[in-house]
């Protein structure tokens, strides 16, 4: 009935190349400049005929137009494609020029920030991480740690800040993606922070910002299980509670660009206080913070002197495993909140598939069987397949990952329009 499988490297999904496999269509559909390049660059490396063959153009519009991008530097002939008849030359393929572009990707957390630099056909040249303090943060503060991961990332790859192109960041909190705002985010002290404009005056370098669910959605949908999905669903459970939603191939934002803050959706009317300062929220009974609160009655621990989270959960885990019926009805307790987040997602937008992510899909309290069933009995299933859920417990690299994808996207429609000028 369910499709529950754990993973640890986002690599073992992967295929040949990177970004979405399915081209848009319809509305969503792109220049075909920019459709021809974006199949290349997902297929690894492709031959002009099969570019007719996927997009439904004309050998000529092929021809011609593959032409403009190689001239334009962004695409480049090689060979190696393998001979179908086994006789003659082999067929000449096109690949994206790897080293034409580079991308910092970031993923901004509570207690360690990632990095990875990637090339302009997605290949990791190099990662770096750095500790951070638990703590809200200044402006100031957060763009001198991430000023530190650069450099460590940078040394890492043996390139200097010139040669990057643009870097992407995720980080929780409301994101406005459109203008690089960031309205509210557990990692700051301040509200209404202009990240965008501001990592820019101070680096000189682009910087595309988003909801750290939306970019490991990206992570997957660009480099993992869903490069070959129309629609799928991204549920993280960290330091928070997020979620990520691709429609028809596309990552899908909200009208504002600030929507699926399943996290944030109330499940408890006057309920456990979240971080964002109300009560009821998902998010404050399953997070880290909010399992580590109920960890600490339950292990008759001092509040006034906490371990770290992660200590608290590794020890509430261990005690859960070793029988404790404290420690396992508040395992028990968040999969029944989780079951709930759940059923309302699929209720209101019938993912093909459910991806649960982040470090702490580590604990199979929640997605045991009986998370999973109580979700099916929430949702209305009469005569159709359940949903598919799959886990993946991934590393903090992969929201780095997903950042790049942030940046290479828009990397790729300044390099496209430069093309067409």
């Amino acid at each position: 009935m369910y499709d529950v499988k754990a993973s640890t490297d986002i690599e073992s999904h992967a295929l040949q190349g990177c970004g979405p496999i399915l081209s848009a269509t319809g509305d969503n559909a792109k220049p075909l400049r920019q459709q021809i390049f974006e199949h290349v660059r997902a297929a690894g490396r492709t031959a002009r005929a099969d570019l007719t063959r996927a997009l439904e153009i004309s050998a000529g519009s092929a021809t011609t137009l593959t032409a403009d991008l190689i001239a334009a530097g962004l695409l480049r002939e090689v060979e190696g494609l393998p001979r179908e008849t086994g006789r003659g030359r082999p067929p000449v393929a096109l690949e994206v020029v790897p080293e034409g572009r580079h991308v910092i990707g970031i993923k901004l957390s509570d207690d360690t920030h990632s990095a990875v630099l990637t090339d302009f056909a997605g290949n990791m040249l190099a990662d770096a991480s750095l500790p951070t303090a638990p703590t809200r943060k200044s402006l100031d503060d957060l763009l001198g740690e991430m000023d530190e991961l650069m450099a460590l990332v940078l040394a890492a790859a043996g390139k200097s800040l010139d040669e990057i192109n643009a870097v992407g960041v995720g980080l929780s909190g409301i994101v406005d993606h459109q203008t690089g705002a960031v309205p509210w985010s557990p990692l700051m002290t301040s509200r209404d922070i202009d990240l965008s404009q501001a990592f820019q005056a101070r680096f000189g370098v682009p910087l595309l910002v988003d909801n750290d669910a939306n970019v490991l959605t990206l992570a997957e949908l660009w480099f993992g299980a869903g490069r070959a999905m129309s629609d799928f669903a991204v549920v993280t459970i960290e330091n928070g509670v997020g979620m990520g939603l691709v429609l028809e191939n596309r990552l899908f934002r909200g009208a504002r660009g600030m929507g699926l803050e399943l996290g944030h959706t109330k499940v408890q009317l006057d309920g456990a206080l979240c971080r964002c300062g109300q009560r009821g929220c998902l998010e404050a009974y399953l997070a880290d913070y909010a399992l580590a609160r109920e960890a600490a009655t339950a292990l008759h621990r001092n509040p006034r002197n906490l371990q770290s989270p992660n200590a608290m959960l590794e020890a509430l885990f261990s005690q859960a495993k070793s029988g404790n019926a404290a420690a396992r009805t508040i395992f028990r307790r968040a999969g029944r909140y989780l079951s709930l987040g759940l059923s309302n997602v699929i209720q209101l937008f019938d993912p093909e598939l459910i991806i649960l992510s982040g470090e702490r899909m580590q604990y199979d309290y929640l997605y045991a069987d009986e998370v999973l069933a109580e979700m099916h009995k929430l949702t209305l299933n009469d005569g159709r397949a359940p949903c598919r859920i799959e886990t993946h417990a991934w590393g903090d690299l992969v929201w780095a990952r997903g950042a790049t994808a942030l940046a290479l996207a828009a990397v790729t429609e300044t390099a496209l329009g430069e093309a067409r000028a």
